[in-house]
């Protein structure tokens, strides 16, 4: 089993950054791909970003290119997402994920979930 712990959501304003923190404990060495998505209000969840923890490969949704950035310190077993220039269209609940899949941007591929963590931009 992984456990993972997210932190660092909160409400701030359009244009402001955040990171988000993604802790796992557990059997991580069982896992090769950490993940985050999205879920909206309304809206279906979403793939935002990936990263592998051998190497180091990155993989984002094109809707986040450019302003996200996902990165991973593996002495600590934790993931990070920083979130820059943030729009009201950014405002959900960031779950991460973690994957012994190599597929990084199907949902169903992640074995293991966090419990969220909201992130609320206003305009």
């Amino acid at each position: 089993q992984v456990q993972l712990v997210e932190s660092g959501g909160g409400l701030v304003q359009a244009g402001d950054s955040l990171r988000l923190s993604c802790a796992a404990s557990g059997r991580t060495f069982s896992t090769n791909t950490m993940g985050w998505f999205r879920r909206a209000p309304g809206k279906e969840r979403e793939f935002v970003a990936a990263i592998r923890w051998s190497g180091g490969s990155t993989y984002y949704a094109d809707s986040v290119k450019g302003r996200f950035t996902i990165s991973r310190d593996n002495a600590k077993n934790t993931v990070y997402l920083q979130i820059d220039s943030l729009r009201p269209e950014d405002t959900a609940v960031y779950y991460c994920a973690a994957s012994t899949y190599i597929m990084y941007y199907d949902a169903s591929r992640y074995n293991y979930w966090g419990q969220g963590t909201q992130v609320t931009v206003s305009s």
